[in-house]
Formats: C-alpha cells, sequence, structure tokens
C-alpha cells in the first residue's frame, strides 16, 4: 500500500518537475512528454526533440490544409472570382467619381472636372480663364462670395496653409450643372432642399421618363373611384366594322404613274378598354418640368435656371379629361379584391381575372364594379379567342351592371357605351340603336352621346331618323364639327348638292374628333365638283395627304395594299386573255340578246339609281351582282350567260358587276370612282354611234369601238359624255384585280 502510494505521489512530483539546466545550458523539463516514462537522460533527450519535431509537423499539416483548400475553392468554384474584381473596379471607379464630384467645387476652367490647371489657379500660379457671363451684380457677389469661402474652407483644411490669392470663377452653378458630359453637380448653396430639387430637375432632364406600360396596373382611386373608360368611336365603317386608320403616307404621282392605296381609309373606331387611374395625392407636389439643353445658357447671355423653368408654363397643354367615378360607397369597401381582379385582367391573365371577378359577383350580386369588371374581361376575352358566343356574353354582362341601382352615373354611361359599340360591331343595329336611345335619355345633355345616336340611324339606313338628330344637335352647339359633317353627309345623299357643302367643309375644317374620314372628303370633293368648282382637287388633295386616297385620282375607300395601280389596261397585262377572246368573239350574240329585252319602245332598261348623271337617261339590266346571279335576268339572255359561266374572275368577283348599259343621246355622268381598287372593268362596246361618245379615266379620254373590249381600272376617276344622235349600248364585265390572291378573293367582304 504505501508502495502504491508513493507511486501515486511520484507521478504527480513527475507531471510538476521544474525545468532544469541541461549540458549545453538550456533549460529542458525533466521527464518531458516525449519520452513518455523513461529514464532522465532519455527522457531530457526526448524533451529537447519534441517541440523541434513538433512545429515542423504543424507546419506541414498546415501548409497541406492550404493546398488543398485552395484546390477545393478553384474545382469547387466557391468564390466568384469575376465578381470580386468587378466589385473592386466598381469601387474604384465609384470612389473616382465621389471625388471628382467633390473636386468640382475647384473647376476653375469650366471643364467639368479638377484638373491640373485647375489646381495652378487655386494655388495662385496661374490666372482663371473666367467666361463673360451677363448676369446682375448681386448674383455675381453672392455667387463668389459662396465659392471664395468653400474654397478657403476646404484649402484651409486640406493643405493647412494660408488661403489662396486666386479669384474664384464666376460663372453661375447653373451653367456647369447644364453641361452634359459632367452630369449634374450640386447647387452651392446652403439650403439643402433646393439642391436636391435641383439635381432632380437636371436628372430628369438628362433622362425623360419613359412612357407607361400597358402592363404597369394602377388601382382604382378610393376617393372617386377613377377610370377612364372608351373613348368615342371616331368614325365607323357603314358595314358595322370599326376599321383602324393608319397614319398617313405621303406619295407622289409622277405623270403617267399611279400609286396604289396602301390604307383602310374608314376612321378609326375601336374604343379602348378601361384603365383605371391612379388618385393624386394631396401631399404630392408636381414633378419639375424637364430641361433640355437649348434651355440653358450656352451663349452667355444671363439667363437663369428660374427663368428656363418658367419656359415650359407658356406651353399650353390640352384640359385634361375628367376622371370619371365608377365606385360607390360599397364598392369602396371591397376596393382591394377589385383591384387585385383588375390588375390580374391589365397583365392579361383573363382566366384567372375572370374567375376573381366571378367570385366578386357571387360574393357581392350589388356591386356594379364588380359586374363592370367581368363585362370588360368577358370583352377582352372575347378579343383574344374571336368569340362572338362570349362577346355575346360581355354584352349582356354590361347591362346587367347598368341595371344595378346604385351605379355611378360614369360607370353607367361607360357601360352602356360600350354595349353599344360592341352590338354594333355584331351588327346588332337595332339593339345597338336601343341602347344609345336610352342613354340620351338618361343623359339629355351629352351632345357626344347624340351624336352617336345619329350614327347608329345611319348604320341603319335611317337618313330621316339620322338628320333629326343632327339638326337637334346643332340647334344648341352649331359649331359641332361632328354633326356638321354628318349632316352635310345627309344633305348630300338627298341630293342637295349646294346646301352640303359649307357644313361638309366647316366639318372638316373643325379637325374634330370622327371628321377625318375619307368619306366627307370624297363627297365634299364630289359635291364641290358638280357645282363647277375647281377647289375640289384641294380637298382631294387634302384627302390625299391624311392617308384616305392613294393619289388625287385614285379616291376609292376600300382596297386592298399593294396592287398595281393604272386607269388603262391592255388584255395581255390582266392575264384575262381568254376572257377577252371570248367576248369579242361573240360580240354579236351577245348584242342581239341584249337588245331582245330592252324596251323596244324606249330602247332602255332600268334607270341607274346611284345618282351620277348631271343629266339624261342612263339604264342598266344587272346578270351578276357581288358573285352572284340576279333572279332570273339570266333567262332572258342564256347564251351570254353561259359564255361567261366559265370565266371565275367575272362570275365570282365579290365586288364587281356584269350588266349591260344603255345611255341615251344628251347624257353626262359626272366625275367619279367606283368603291374598291380590287377589280377592274371591261366595256365591251355593242352599238356604238360614229361620233359623240366618250369616256375620261384620269387625263386620258377614249371611245368605245363595237366589237371591241376596253379595259380601265374604275377606281381612278372617270366620267362619260354621249353626245350622239341615238343610243350607246355596252356590256360591263367587272373582274378581279389580277394581283389578288386566291385566299383575298375567297375572303374579301362582298361590295
Amino acid at each position: 500500500m504505501a508502495q502504491r502510494k508513493n507511486s501515486r505521489t511520484q507521478s504527480k512530483k513527475e507531471g510538476k518537475t521544474p525545468p532544469v539546466e541541461s549540458k549545453n545550458g538550456k533549460r529542458t523539463e525533466k521527464g518531458g512528454g516525449g519520452g513518455g516514462g523513461g529514464g532522465g537522460d532519455a527522457g531530457g533527450g526526448d524533451a529537447g526533440g519534441g517541440p523541434k519535431y513538433s512545429m515542423f509537423t504543424w507546419f506541414v499539416v498546415l501548409a497541406l490544409l492550404g493546398v488543398w483548400s485552395s484546390v477545393a475553392v478553384v474545382y469547387f468554384d466557391i468564390v466568384d472570382y469575376d465578381s470580386v474584381i468587378a466589385r473592386a473596379k466598381e469601387f474604384r471607379m465609384n470612389f473616382s467619381e465621389v471625388l471628382q464630384g467633390k473636386l468640382t467645387a475647384y473647376d476653375t476652367d469650366g471643364d467639368g472636372d479638377f484638373d491640373v490647371e485647375d489646381a495652378k489657379v487655386l494655388l495662385g500660379l496661374k490666372e482663371p480663364n473666367t467666361p463673360h457671363v451677363s448676369s446682375s451684380p448681386e448674383e455675381e457677389t453672392e455667387t463668389a462670395e459662396k465659392l471664395v469661402e468653400t474654397t478657403n474652407q476646404h484649402t484651409a483644411e486640406s493643405q493647412e496653409a494660408e488661403p489662396t490669392e486666386a479669384t474664384p470663377p464666376n460663372t453661375p452653378p447653373e451653367e456647369t450643372a447644364s453641361v452634359p458630359e459632367s452630369g449634374p453637380s450640386p447647387e452651392h448653396s446652403d439650403d439643402e432642399g433646393s439642391r436636391f430639387y435641383d439635381v432632380e430637375s437636371e436628372i430628369q432632364a438628362a433622362v425623360p421618363l419613359p412612357a407607361l406600360v400597358e402592363d404597369d396596373f394602377v388601382p382604382d382611386d378610393p376617393g372617386d373611384g377613377s377610370h377612364t373608360h372608351e373613348d368615342q368611336a371616331d368614325g365607323i365603317d357603314t358595314a358595322g366594322v370599326l376599321l383602324e386608320e393608319p397614319p398617313p403616307e405621303e406619295s407622289e404621282v409622277e405623270s403617267g404613274q399611279y400609286l396604289t392605296s396602301s390604307k383602310f381609309t374608314q376612321e378609326a373606331g375601336p374604343a379602348e378598354e378601361a384603365e383605371i387611374q391612379p388618385e393624386p395625392t394631396a401631399a404630392a407636389e408636381p414633378a419639375p418640368a424637364p430641361q433640355t439643353e437649348t434651355e440653358s445658357d450656352p451663349a452667355g447671355d444671363g439667363t437663369t435656371e428660374k427663368q428656363v423653368e418658367e419656359k415650359p408654363k407658356e406651353k399650353v397643354s390640352p384640359p385634361k379629361k375628367k376622371k370619371p367615378k365608377l365606385l360607390n360607397k360599397f364598392d369602396k369597401t371591397i376596393k382591394a379584391e377589385i383591384d387585385a381582379a383588375e390588375k390580374l385582367r391589365k397583365k392579361g391573365k383573363l382566366e384567372e381575372a375572370l374567375r376573381a371577378f366571378e367570385t366578386l359577383v357571387q360574393l357581392h350580386p350589388q356591386s356594379p364594379r364588380a359586374r363592370y369588371g367581368r363585362a370588360q374581361t368577358e370583352d377582352d376575352m372575347a378579343e383574344k379567342m374571336r368569340s362572338n358566343d362570349m362577346l355575346q356574353r360581355a354584352i349582356n354582362s354590361y347591362r346587367d351592371a347598368a341595371e344595378l341601382p346604385d351605379a355611378t352615373p360614369d360607370l353607367l354611361r361607360a357601360a352602356l357605351k360600350r354595349r353599344a359599340e360592341r352590338q354594333q360591331f355584331l351588327g346588332r343595329m337595332r339593339g345597338s340603336l336601343a341602347t344609345l336611345e336610352r342613354l340620351t335619355q338618361i343623359f339629355p345633355e351629352d351632345i357626344g352621346l347624340k351624336n352617336d345616336l345619329g350614327v347608329a340611324h345611319l348604320l341603319l339606313g335611317d337618313n330621316k331618323g339620322a338628320k333629326k338628330v343632327y339638326e337637334e344637335v346643332l340647334a344648341v352647339a352649331p359649331s359641332d364639327g361632328f354633326a356638321k359633317v354628318h349632316y352635310g353627309f345627309i344633305l348630300k345623299s338627298e341630293n342637295k348638292i349646294a346646301e352640303s357643302i359649307p357644313y361638309l367643309k366647316e366639318g372638316l375644317e373643325s379637325g374634330e374628333p370622327g371628321t377625318d374620314d375619307g368619306r366627307f372628303y370624297f363627297h365634299l370633293g364630289d359635291a364641290l365638283q358638280r357645282v363647277g368648282d375647281n377647289s375640289a382637287y384641294h380637298w382631294y388633295e387634302l384627302g390625299h395627304q391624311h392617308g384616305h386616297f392613294a393619289s388625287v385620282w385614285q379616291r376609292s375607300l376600300y382596297n386592298v395594299d399593294g396592287l398595281k395601280a393604272q386607269p388603262w389596261w391592255t388584255p395581255k397585262e390582266t392575264g384575262y386573255t381568254d376572257l377577252v377572246k371570248t367576248l369579242e368573239r361573240n360580240w354579236k350574240t351577245i348584242r342581239d340578246e341584249a337588245l331582245a329585252v330592252m324596251d323596244q319602245s324606249t330602247r332602255s332598261f332600268i334607270p341607274e339609281d346611284e345618282n351620277l348623271r348631271e343629266k339624261g337617261e342612263w339604264g342598266q339590266y344587272t346578270l351578276w351582282q357581288q358573285g352572284k346571279k340576279v333572279g332570273n335576268s339570266c333567262q332572258g339572255v342564256p347564251k351570254t350567260c353561259a359564255l361567261l359561266e366559265r370565266y371565275s374572275e367575272a362570275t365570282g368577283c365579290k365586288r364587281g358587276q356584269i350588266k349591260f348599259s344603255v345611255m341615251q343621246p344628251g347624257t353626262h355622268v359626272w366625275p367619279h370612282t367606283g368603291p374598291t381598287n380590287c377589280r377592274l372593268r371591261m366595256h365591251l362596246g355593242l352599238v356604238i354611234p360614229k361620233q359623240g361618245c366618250r369616256i375620261r379615266c384620269t387625263d386620258q379620254t377614249r371611245e368605245w369601238e363595237e366589237g371591241k373590249v376596253l379595259i380601265f381600272d374604275d377606281s381612278f376617276e372617270h366620267e362619260v359624255w354621249q353626245e350622239a344622235d341615238s343610243y350607246r349600248l355596252i356590256f360591263i364585265v367587272d373582274v378581279w384585280h389580277p394581283e389578288l390572291t386566291a385566299y383575298q378573293r375567297q375572303t374579301l367582304s362582298p361590295i
């Protein structure tokens, strides 16, 4: 037991053995851990070698760890060295810009930066190059004092030397800030607010604000529920289709050359979808008007920044439309849900938007705004899907929204107006008329709605009803241009030529929306020609410049872009030589059948009803109209019809006619143009007097010959005289323009 105790004691003592001196004079620990229980000499040796090899080992281990870490970093791409280098460069550039921006205060030569020349001026080694500025003495003194104070302060801090004796530049800070290369520089002013304002205005001047993107959504105004609804259709095609008018295209017409129409001439009519407007916050201040480089004072004429900012105020901006209020009191309580659904619609997520609005309608069936949003979404989906069924759903939803008792007046107007437009698009003209009549009863003071009601009457062919509406409009608004052109159009259709001219002219001159329509230029020019007024061609030229006519001569309104256009054609140019040969080879057979169906006593057919004659008698006997046979007319001329059945370019021409035309002596047909550039017109002479019968197309006049075919493009202005002693009989065959494709011939609407 005693031995064990001593053994424990001994081991404890060995653990605390004090260092002793070795033979070489170094202090070592007796019984160091290196030996691990050896004798004294051995322990001393271990103690001396232990630390030496231990340090080396750790060094090797650390080195190996470093190598493997580097390999891992590179192999596994742990660190993005490119971004690190880019950030370092960016920091260096930003630091350089910041430093240069601060040193711009000492820019004495006006070059936009601080360089050696500026340092020489500050150190008094060089006189400042001060540009001449004819500013007021007070401004110069104030600016100079501020710059001197700033310069002296910075110089004293940086150099701890005497203030420089150099005179600070007199260039106002506004001039320096207007230099585009140096960017916006801070104003030397104690007022921090004004300094930030100036920098902001300079940024706006250098970088214009981008235009609003349709996808951007701004929620309904909680205060007024505002939201821009559809603008009124400027013009509506008589076929009920609203056509968009491309921008006008200039073209020159040289002698002997004629250009085809590259545009549809109907006035733009599609009403745009409703857009939600932001609410102007009371605390928000209007942003400063952007400046341009021309508004600065490069010539040194002393124009101050304040004067520059006042310039845009001189421009008269168009009055802003009053924002309609679409939210009633209840709708404002669910505004967040309405805005969320509307945002989906604006972003084009129509299926999700429709589900959201339908959910709102189910939860809140008395919400007019929810029903109106559903109608708009269905309207958008109808456009996307090209679905008439979906469009009919939208029409019904617009009605449902308008019938709710708490609908705001603006929502009621927007819903019913859009409903009427979509009804017209579907060809539901009587339904559209009923909707507009209801609108005018609810809003009797709204002139625009009454004008729309007049158009609805015209689309139904009810000129009498339209005339009454426009007379009511002009009684309360005698200068309304839209009402004037339509009223003049009606008078012209009633053959009140001279009476129609002032209304058409004044309406076009007003420039009001809906007046810039090719039909009004067409009928004004035609009316002026009929009263012998040569200013007709001035209006035709204006119509051409506005993109409604291909040229002054070619004034058709229903056109296909890019078709070859020339007044006179040869059979070879048309490619229809077989048809021409058949007509000319069988002209006597055709003539005999025509004479057999003519009235033997009057030598005439049914009178022409297009109101194109100044005087005389002109009759027609029609076989094909719009690509279809007319009744049983072919029973009287079976051989003629049999000859034509083989030529689909004629019998299938949905924009033309095949007919006999007889004109009695003393007849004059006014200058006129056909409705489309999609056809060419063939005239086969059957009974032609020796003298007195002629036709002019543009500035070229020709005469018919029996058994011969003349071919011309009747979309160009043409005129006819019959001054012979006996009647003139011809056979008219319209054919498709040869450059139309088979698909176009199949899909073009009939005229």
